[in-house]
């Protein structure tokens, strides 16, 4: 089966097919890195990982630009309230991000274009658009004519129909179903110049605007029209809809072929918003005791065209998924040759718009199969190149063993009781992750988790292919 991806240039299902075979040039929205990325964000970002992952599992050869916008209203006004210099925060915000993306186990773009060491190359795309008479001149900032640019709509569906000639809007993002000329450059003081927050243009001092700069460096790096252009949902207008327009009405080619966009995530219902106290970051993620790999498992469970619903509860149940089935895998043999059957099953489910859904029940199902473990080892590894639940990293024969009647401590409340599942599920996932952090090299740490298990009553060991737990009664520890 082909690929097929849902294009939101043609709100329809089509056969995905690149302009130079087997290359494929992918542009994906980063973060605006003046504070911590949320997990709505996260979403989108695992949703563009998965699918370079299946565009790399299918054979294609992937050039992926993701930008750093470092330089926007949101920054400018956040480093004005910590009162230090812009470059500072955008130092600490973007570490961070790639910090996380590691956690998440993302798979690094090729290029992570900075706004503002491409000040020239926007400069460039914003003349010609002037000279093209598509933008003009005003107070010392450029703007874009919308009503100039014919196709203006054609991927947000926006009507500009009874638009007031010359209405504008200076600041980066505005409320949907209100188009305007779009800001290009807007005027700064020099003030701003000297503290980094504006550049020399022809026009006189000032900034880009936030969606040149996507076109500028998607252009530098991919080329004047490239295959997929990727993003959230909520990015569809204005900012995608204004890449188009600025970048088309500056070439004279189509920008982009595939348009996808990856839907929102909700908080117990809700959209998220600091008023509701829901957003959330990974680190919050983190400070509950969950595996950032649990939130991906969990997004890989909704279709990245459908809004999905975030719990507490949702995400224990993702951990416990992942825990489960990592306990699995460490007990099969070695891989040998896989599951064709699966394997031609799963190639069937993501090669159809990205459906993780039916990809992760194929795998599931494969997972309680009488396959032989070796076997099913194989298709396990095959199968999470696209998952990217790093399942290659589990070590093998993760040994617990809980005898009958054996009572530990509870980690949460030692006067409760535990049964066997909690004390497999516990020790299970501590185990796993002392054994990650002794891959690391954080022996310290690791050794805590070991004294960890033992204060649960159980007998831990290191053996060549990772730890091994086992609970036992008073008779059977003197053996």
């Amino acid at each position: 089966m082909s690929m097929q991806l849902y294009n939101y240039l043609s709100r329809k299902v089509e056969e995905f097919k690149p302009i130079n075979s087997p290359k494929v040039g992918l542009y994906t929205c980063g973060p605006t890195v003046y504070n911590f990325v949320h997990i709505g964000n996260w979403r989108t970002f695992i949703f563009e990982d998965v699918l370079k992952r299946a565009l790399l599992f299918d054979g294609y050869k992937v050039k992926h630009v993701m930008n750093i916008t470092d330089i926007d209203d949101k920054i400018i006004n956040k480093a004005k309230e910590e009162t230090i210099p812009i470059n500072e925060l955008t130092k600490e915000y973007t570490d961070a991000f790639f910090a996380d993306l590691g956690r998440l186990n993302i798979l690094p773009a090729d290029e992570y274009p900075q706004a503002t060491e491409h000040i020239g190359q926007m400069l460039k795309l914003i003349s010609s658009l002037v000279d093209k008479g598509l933008a003009y001149v005003k107070d010392g900032s450029v703007y874009f004519s919308i009503t100039k640019f014919k196709d203006y709509g054609k991927l947000s569906g926006t009507n500009i129909k009874g638009v007031k000639a010359g209405a504008r809007v200076d600041v980066d993002e505005y409320d949907k179903d209100n188009p305007q000329d779009f800001v290009l450059w807007k005027a700064s003081s020099e003030d701003a110049k000297v503290r980094h927050e504006a550049f020399d243009s022809p026009w006189g001092v000032g900034r880009p605007g936030w969606h040149i700069e996507c076109s500028a460096m998607s252009k530098q790096y991919l080329g004047a029209t490239f295959d997929i252009h990727t993003g959230g949902v909520d990015l569809l207008f204005p900012h995608h809809e204004n890449e188009i327009a600025q970048s088309e009405g500056a070439t004279g080619k189509k920008f982009v072929n595939v348009w996808m966009e990856g839907e929102h995530l909700l908080i117990n219902g809700e959209k998220m918003a600091k008023r509701l106290g829901n957003i959330f970051t990974l680190a919050d993620i983190a400070k509950r005791g969950f595996d950032p790999l649990a939130l991906r498992y969990l997004f890989l469970t909704a279709h990245y065209r459908s809004k999905l619903n975030f719990t507490w509860e949702s995400l224990e149940a993702a951990q416990n998924a992942l825990l489960n089935l990592k306990r699995e895998v460490s007990t099969w043999d070695e891989p040998k040759i896989g599951c064709a059957e699966f394997e031609g099953k799963f190639k069937d489910a993501v090669a159809d718009d990205l459906d993780m859904p039916k990809a992760l029940s194929i795998f599931w199902e494969m997972v309680k199969s009488d396959y032989p473990t070796s076997a099913k080892r194989q298709s396990a590894l095959v199968m999470d190149e696209v998952f990217g639940l790093g399942l290659s990293l589990v070590p093998k024969a993760l040994k617990i063993n809980v005898h009958e009647n054996v009572r530990v401590k509870d980690l949460v409340d030692a006067n409760a009781p535990m049964n066997q599942t909690d004390i497999v599920n516990i020790a299970g996932e501590l185990a796993i992750k002392r054994d990650e952090l002794r891959r690391a090299g954080k022996f310290g740490e690791a050794d805590k988790i070991r004294q960890e298990l033992i204060g649960m009553g159980a007998v831990v060991k290191d053996t060549g292919s990772g730890t091994s737990v086992e609970f036992r009664s008073d008779t059977d520890k003197n053996d």
